[in-house]
């Protein structure tokens, strides 16, 4: 199918994309990769009035180190974060998940932003973002606020961006030297939307202490393991009974069913990502 007949607009300041937004009588949707939205749009999942091009805004398109973190605009392409030296040096969760995403093309195209708008449950930066502790900026004509990545992903596509608000950036503190990650994801090929996936951080292993583990690809959104890591915490990385416990909390997360897979097959499959991605760290 072809997208219907719509508007554009294409605005070279953030300033002037903000006065599209709150101005526009339209229903409008930005547009940063489109690797998600161009699709929705021909398959009518999506059908805005007004497209807002976000791809010329030197606002939104920088990594810049600040203070004790990494600032990153909501432009940036996930090919420009895999040659960071930055990103490599101080953030090595992100170096670790980006080649999952999609395919070199996607990645050359597909922005940090547009996933962190998008909130799609099966996307691995989500989860990564809240496994490190990140932070959203958003910003509106009112202003620029920030969000928890913990309180930014609410649900099925569903976050906490407000009305004629957009993502601005991504604040995420530097690794210490102590800190150790770990990713797994389980695909039926690569590239492919993740099956059931994890990104872990823990600020020191053997014993673990501040774990944070974080699901996606089994729920509506990406879930922390709160459980898990309090089963985990203080405890090496050879015991194998403390996996275990850690393993059976996943019981009570929120996991879905869809169409083709059951809830005890995700289960079953966090279970499997949880235990891949701790070994890994």
């Amino acid at each position: 199918m072809k997208a219907p007949d719509i508007r554009y607009e294409c605005p070279l300041s953030l300033v002037d994309a903000l006065d599209l937004i709150t101005s526009d009588s339209h229903f409008s949707q930005p547009l940063a990769g489109g690797q998600s939205l161009m699709p929705m749009m021909h398959l009518r999942m999506a059908q805005p009035e007004l497209l807002i091009d976000l791809n010329r805004i030197p606002e939104l398109d920088f990594i810049a180190q600040q203070d004790h973190q990494i600032h990153i605009g909501a432009m940036v392409r996930y090919a420009a974060l895999l040659d960071s030296a930055l990103i490599r040096k101080h953030l090595p969760l992100l170096s670790l998940a980006i080649p999952h995403i999609a395919h070199a093309a996607v990645r050359n195209r597909g922005t940090i932003g547009g996933s962190v708008a998008l909130a799609d449950p099966a996307a691995e930066m989500p989860a990564v973002l809240k496994a490190l502790e990140a932070t959203i900026v958003v910003v509106s004509q009112d202003g620029q606020r920030e969000i928890a990545a913990d309180d930014f992903f609410i649900g099925l596509y569903e976050t906490a961006l407000g009305e004629n608000e957009l993502v601005h950036s991504v604040k995420i503190p530097m690794a210490s030297a102590e800190q150790r990650f770990g990713f797994y994801e389980l695909t039926r090929r690569h590239g492919d939307y993740a099956l059931a996936g994890v990104a872990v951080s823990a600020q020191s292993v053997d014993p673990y202490t501040g774990l944070r583990i974080v699901f996606f690809g089994v729920g509506d959104h990406a879930m922390r393991a709160g459980a898990a890591e309090s089963a985990l915490e203080g405890c090496g990385s050879q015991d194998n009974a403390a996996l275990q416990r850690a393993q059976q909390t996943l019981a009570a997360l929120d996991i879905c069913a869809d169409a083709s897979t059951s809830v005890e097959t995700k289960l079953q499959w966090a279970r499997v990502v949880l235990k891949r991605a701790l070994h890994s760290l």
